[in-house]
């Protein structure tokens, strides 16, 4: 008698099958119809031994994404020194330091919460973005629900290699997923757009053997 979950060969007299365990079809009983026999075997395929999640990828906000903030402020702080020097007004000397030194705190504190705020970790099945300081929430999309892989950059970015990674996804909980300031953008966003084809293609060879 043949499996029709492995198609294993077993004696008439059997029961269950002796390799996967599946029930036999006993004479007179219906045979397992389509759709049973693909969720089965794409079920098998999901938690199968043979294919272990391992990590790709781990990543956050990188720090020459803010070295357009650091020239701006560099600008603007000797804008300020010139300023106070041409000026016979102490105020307006101030001023131009109070103006340049809040621009150095904001963008420091800005990098800071950014670095511990966000990471990411991206495996074989899943994308992990875990978000928050005291609170932290960890969102998984799986990569056979990414539908597009996006990445953009700005001129200053470009020269840096990091940018911004937008992925679409049918996930429902976070459908439009921006990662800010990733470091060798490019080489990331295919990563993340390989291993998504990968699983695709994986899931679509095994579902057309069926």
């Amino acid at each position: 008698m043949l499996c029709t979950a492995c198609n294993t060969e077993s004696p008439k007299e059997s029961t269950f099958c002796p390799k996967c365990g599946k029930p036999l079809a006993v004479t007179g009983a219906p045979a397992p119809t389509v759709t049973e026999r693909m969720e089965a075997k794409v079920g098998d395929v999901r938690n199968s031994p043979d294919d272990p999640e391992h990590d790709l990828w781990k990543g956050g906000f990188s720090p020459k994404a803010m070295i357009g903030y650091w020239l701006l402020a560099a600008v603007v702080t000797i804008v300020a020194i010139v300023v106070g020097i041409v000026s016979v007004n102490p105020v307006v000397w101030i001023i131009g330091l109070a103006v340049a030194g809040s621009l150095w705190v904001a963008f420091a504190l800005y990098l800071l919460y950014e670095r511990l705020s966000v990471d990411y970790q991206l495996t074989t099945q899943r994308l992990f973005q875990r978000k928050g300081i005291l609170a932290r929430v960890t969102n998984r999309v799986e990569v056979i629900d990414i539908d597009d892989v996006q990445f953009s950059q700005s001129l200053v970015e470009r020269m840096l290699g990091v940018g911004t990674i937008r992925i679409l996804s049918t996930d429902l909980s976070d459908p439009k997923l921006v990662m800010i300031g990733i470091d060798d953008v490019k080489n990331v966003a295919d990563i993340i757009d390989k291993v998504r084809r990968d699983e695709r293609r994986k899931r679509g060879l095994h579902i057309e053997s069926i």
